[in-house]
């Protein structure tokens, strides 16, 4: 019986032995599975934590980059220029531009035919005098008759849908349908084919400033000389307020100006007066009662698209000063 006890000690020294030399080992496979897991965990950690801080840096150079964009009043994306993307300008052989400036939204009517009655557009009560239409006539076929001595220029019907209530029309599109219903006043095989529109303007600033970004998204270049036809009331206006605030050479810029209606002359005189008392504080109308003035003539929210046609003017478009712009413009030269 004591040699079975020692047997049996010893055997259960030996199963101790056994058991614990079991656990060393599974204590050992495991330290060593750690440090395995720990060398191949490692280097994962440090690329996720670098991963994290570059994402990190992207996010806050974003915010920051959206941040000034929408401070200055830009797009936070510009599209691609045209011109990059090897685009044929259809006009690329035209150098001047004629540009009419539009005032009123044509609707039709009994003397749609012609235009040349009040009821066949839609009238401001400041317009509503008899003749009034027919100044707009006189408009679109003095700037035919500029185009027509002229083959390098090209003809801009200038505005936008100003008026709420006379729906989703263009004063630009307006004055162009006029022109076809007379034909073109009889130089339809010269002119017509050059004859084009800008849809965006809301004021006088806007009118040549579009039109020359305009003119610029068709030909691929700036125009080397411009004419404006509007009431010759507004000479000064646009040849020395806004010529200038544009700083275009005043020797390659042309006014032809047609008389108002006889009833309503005095009126103009003095709203002219006041206009432009207006933009010699605020030439690029860019604040007070001239910006206003134009949030009042966007009625239906008309996503204006320039400079994306004109790059090269991305700064003006961008500038609102009370002194004139002076970074480098395309005509400087």
């Amino acid at each position: 019986m004591k040699k079975a006890g020692i047997r049996n000690g010893e055997l259960l020294d030996l199963e101790s032995g056994v058991a614990g030399n079991k656990k060393r080992r599974s204590s050992l496979t495991s330290r060593r599975g750690a440090t395995k897991m720990s060398a191949i965990f490692k280097p994962n950690s440090l690329l996720l934590l670098c991963l994290s801080l570059c994402f990190g840096t992207f996010i806050l150079v974003l915010i920051a980059f959206y941040d000034s964009n929408v401070r200055r009043g830009a797009p936070l994306f510009r599209s691609v220029n045209r011109r990059e993307q090897g685009a044929v300008y259809p006009y690329k052989n035209l150098k001047n531009l004629v540009m009419v400036a539009g005032h009123s939204v044509y609707t039709g009517g009994s003397n749609c035919d012609k235009g040349e009655g009040e009821e066949a557009w839609y009238l401001e009560s400041y317009q509503k005098h008899p003749g009034q239409a027919a100044t707009f006539v006189d408009h679109i076929r003095t700037g035919i008759e500029r185009v027509a001595v002229d083959e390098e220029a090209l003809l801009l019907f200038s505005g936008g849908e100003t008026r709420k209530d006379a729906g989703p029309r263009s004063e630009a599109q307006s004055y162009w349908n006029v022109a076809d219903t007379h034909q073109w006043f009889g130089k339809q095989m010269n002119v017509r084919h050059r004859a084009l529109t800008e849809e965006h303007a809301r004021d006088s600033f806007e009118n040549l400033l579009f039109s020359i970004c305009r003119f610029r998204e068709l030909t691929g270049a700036y125009p080397h000389n411009i004419t404006v036809v509007s009431y010759d009331f507004k000479q000064k206006r646009f040849a020395h307020l806004h010529r200038s605030a544009l700083r275009f050479p005043s020797f390659r810029f042309f006014y032809v100006g047609t008389p108002a209606s006889p009833s309503s002359a005095v009126a103009a005189l003095r709203g002219e007066a006041s206009v432009r008392e207006q933009f010699q504080k605020d030439p690029y109308g860019c604040s007070g009662s001239l910006h206003m003035k134009r949030l009042g003539r966007d009625p239906f929210h008309r996503s204006i698209p320039y400079p994306n046609g004109c790059p090269e003017m991305g700064g003006l478009f961008e500038y609102c000063g009370r002194t004139l712009y002076s970074e480098k413009l395309p005509w400087d030269d």
